[in-house]
């Protein structure tokens, strides 16, 4: 039975082309399914030089869609980034191609078996706002190595980078190829029904319910890589001023929105005071200021300003102490900056407890034993990013096992998500399925199962009638 698309809102503009150009991409992959490794290199490097081209002109855009993005920040964790993995691909492609050899049972010889890697045909990736071309350009990678078709549904609050992105994957791919599509809330909705042969969704667990089920429709299987609350542990031992150093690292690079930042931390009992000096003199050595700083990025829109801040005056109204790191001492008004702060003093029942931050907030809670802090985070749903502070490999080892993430790191944070090896993706409610590394290849691929027989077949010594020699030998010999 062939899948069809539920019914959609056809007389919409966007959906009509959308819908054409699906059509365009599915039948010419039924006309040509498989692609050599040549080929795929080649389309790799197409995608390479149009990020080289436009590299500037996204900056731009990103920074526009923001109200300010530093382009640094753009250039190192969007293009740079990007740039490397497709290297790290092209080096790999052929190898991954290659059939792996399987083991064949004596009683299945003589045989060969093997898996053979092939695409899956037409894939669907929607991607986020926060990281508009690295998470666009992160599973087109591997859906172009695995050989594939894919259509890219671009975030409707960076709608000056969809476009820009949108013309450069233009001038390197064929419609049939690589296509952008871009759009609202209708044409999102039209994208995750489409029967794909598999979609890609970035972004928060709300909405990945909404895709999965979405997709459930035409049984579309689903990578989701999502979020929740990326816990920090802070050994007593640690020097804090290290801690606190990579730590403001990750929750001021993108204004911590990103989607594997620190969002809580847990620091020994009796030690908040020193961390919270620790975190204002990592900020303050960053960032002399922050308004009219270029290097500090702004809150993507009014709406998640709001939603970030309302955080911040539900916890105050309960009795938590907000701590702000504004070096400048400037004012905020009139802008979707917002400085560093720090929140202790929570309760599991306050808003900042219970929902993913994605923002320069950092809560903080205090612990006794270092079970206890693992006991909290382990109560809770498994997070995208785990990360613990120490330098001692036993403790380390200790957490590590009694813990479950999709990354997890020791004596730093976010930059797991930039090691091209390394597969990316959650488990429970921040994910499922990777991209990244060999693993995001396999994610794109049917692994298909072959099994060749020569001309001398021995299964018919095991058919019927069951009273052969040969059954007598396997009950006697293989069956102890």
């Amino acid at each position: 039975m062939t899948a069809s698309v539920s019914p959609l809102h056809t007389d919409h503009p966007e959906v009509v082309t959308m819908l054409r150009v699906f059509d365009t991409q599915r039948t010419a992959f039924r006309l040509r399914p498989g692609t050599s490794a040549s080929e795929r290199l080649a389309m790799l490097d197409n995608l390479r030089g149009a990020l080289i081209k436009y590299q500037d002109e996204l900056c731009r855009a990103i920074a526009a869609d923001f109200g300010h993005r530093s382009h640094h920040e753009t250039k190192f964790a969007e293009i740079l980034t990007s740039l490397e993995n497709i290297k790290y691909y092209s080096k790999n492609l052929r190898k991954w191609m290659e059939p792996e050899k399987r083991h064949v049972p004596a009683t299945h010889q003589p045989a060969k078996a093997w898996v053979q890697y092939q695409p899956l045909g037409v894939v669907g990736i929607i991607t986020p706002w926060n990281y508009p071309v690295l998470l666009a350009v992160s599973p087109l990678i591997c859906a172009l190595a695995a050989g594939n078709r894919a259509m890219l549904k671009m975030s409707s609050f960076t709608p000056k980078t969809g476009e820009v992105l949108k013309r450069a994957l233009a001038e390197a791919f064929s419609e049939d190829q690589v296509a952008v599509i871009t759009g609202g809330g209708v044409v999102s909705d039209a994208f995750s029904r489409l029967p794909f042969n598999q979609i890609t969704f970035t972004g928060s667990t709300n909405v990945g319910r909404t895709v999965m089920a979405a997709a459930a429709e035409n049984l579309t299987p689903v990578v989701l890589e999502l979020g929740g609350k990326s816990p920090c542990i802070i050994h007593e031992s640690y020097p804090m001023a290290d801690a606190a150093q990579r730590i403001a690292f990750g929750k001021t690079w993108n204004a911590g929105q990103t989607c594997v930042a620190p969002d809580y931390v847990f620091i020994p009992r009796g030690k908040t005071a020193e961390f919270v000096a620790a975190m204002r003199k990592a900020v303050t050595t960053m960032y002399s200021s922050l308004v009219n700083n270029p290097d500090y990025t702004s809150i993507i829109n009014d709406k998640q300003y709001k939603r970030v801040t309302s955080y911040i005056e539900d916890a105050k109204a309960q009795g938590a102490e907000v701590y702000e790191i504004n070096p400048a001492g400037e004012s905020f008004a009139g802008t979707r900056k917002l400085p560093v702060m720090l929140v202790g003093n929570v309760r599991p029942d306050m808003l900042i407890a219970q929902n993913e931050i994605f923002g320069p907030v950092l809560m903080m809670m205090e612990y006794d034993r270092l079970e206890d802090a693992i006991h909290y985070i382990s109560e809770r749903p498994h997070p995208l990013a785990y990360y613990y502070f120490d330098y001692d490999e036993k403790r380390a080892d200790f957490v590590l096992r009694n813990s479950q993430s999709g990354g997890f790191s020791v004596n730093d944070v976010i930059s797991h998500v930039a090691i091209e090896d390394l597969p990316f993706g959650g488990v429970g409610h921040s994910g499922m399925g990777k991209y990244h590394g060999k693993e995001g290849f396999a994610s794109f691929s049917n692994a298909r199962s072959v099994l060749v027989k020569p001309k001398f077949w021995t299964l018919r010594f095991l058919g019927a009638p069951f009273n052969k020699p040969t059954h007598k030998i396997i009950e006697k010999v293989l069956l102890k």
